[in-house]
């Protein structure tokens, strides 16, 4: 099965999948272990039910076209740090979904490792062509991997591309089963113990090569709950706002750690590479004032040139929703 092949497997269906709209009296949202965030701790101090008034299920899931297809099915209301990709991936398949908040900027903690037995770096990346790689398909690190590719010139046809969970992955590079890694957060960390990476983030922004995620949900569910929404979002920037104040740290790490399923020591090397915008942040020109639009247009053509989707939409406006941050800005 081809690349294209498995990647619209991943999310076959979700087009025209029903997903929960009505009113409800618990919400289920979904995120990432071993991706260290503030919301984390309101999520285990219970900031989220007595703000939302009704139980909060969270359920964690491994890649964002895992969380698209819960979403699609109506098991997921909302899905915190999906990466921009897959949610591209979705919505250019026809997923009606929408974007509400930029959840965090993260260019150093998600990469491609090079297993360190083939001594390639920036300067011999063309040694990859033909080489193995784990790539979770149709997520931010398979988007990094394609523009990193390009950059150096290496043809990706000739290469033997695996979709593998970053765990998956993870392993795979440990045990020599792979010759590259792509993926993000603890998975990342271990990998670079067995490799290296191309370029530094610094680097890849360098070449625009972005990496944030979003809050993301069925347009449906937020356009009949939107007040649910902007009170979660609400809760969101406050533990945020927390999180910015070096006073919180020392409590505040622990809890963030246990939840994630790290040490404390990992939990800060990770999320000390994290960029948490504010609200006014998010609403300006360069997130979802339209800085984020046209980027998931350029992801989309990017999937699009590497056979990865059938097509971009001509605009990416519809799905970015900022009416409930607006209101959560008030709150």
């Amino acid at each position: 099965m081809n690349i294209k092949a498995k990647l619209m497997s991943a999310v076959a269906g979700a087009a025209f999948a029903a997903s929960a709209g009505a009113a409800q009296a618990e919400i289920t949202v979904a995120y990432f272990l071993e991706w260290p965030m503030p919301f984390q701790y309101a999520k285990e101090k219970g900031m989220y039910e007595e703000a939302l008034g009704m139980k909060v299920n969270w359920r964690a899931f491994d890649t964002g076209t895992a969380m698209s297809a819960a979403m699609a099915s109506g098991d997921i209301q909302l899905s915190v740090s999906q990466g921009v990709p897959p949610f591209v991936v979705a919505t250019s398949a026809g997923q009606d979904l929408q974007t509400v908040d930029v959840a965090v900027s993260y260019s150093d903690n998600d990469n491609c490792v090079v297993a360190e037995a083939l001594e390639i770096d920036k300067d011999s990346a063309g040694e990859l062509a033909g080489k193995k790689v784990a790539v979770p398909l149709g997520t931010a690190a398979h988007y990094g991997f394609l523009k990193q590719m390009n950059h150096f010139g290496v043809d990706i046809s000739t290469m033997d591309v695996v979709n593998m969970a970053p765990p998956e992955g993870a392993a795979a590079i440990a045990q020599g089963a792979v010759d590259m890694f792509c993926g993000w957060g603890g998975s990342l960390r271990r990998a670079k113990e067995h490799g290296n990476v191309l370029l530094t983030g610094a680097e890849k922004e360098e070449l625009g090569i972005l990496v944030f995620d979003v809050t993301s949900g069925p347009a449906d569910y937020i356009a009949e709950n939107s007040d649910v929404v902007a009170k979660f979002l609400a809760v969101t920037a406050e533990a945020n706002a927390m999180w910015a104040d070096p006073a919180n740290r020392d409590e505040m790490l622990p809890v963030i750690a246990k939840d994630s399923g790290m040490d404390v020591e990992a939990t800060a090397a990770t999320i000390d590479t994290f960029v948490f915008p504010t609200v006014e942040d998010q609403l300006t020109e360069k997130w979802l004032g339209g800085g984020a639009q046209e980027f998931m247009k350029g992801v989309a053509e990017v999937f699009v040139e590497a056979g990865s989707i059938d097509s971009a939409q001509a605009t990416y406006e519809s799905n970015v929703n900022t009416g409930p941050l607006a209101a959560a800005n008030g709150m």
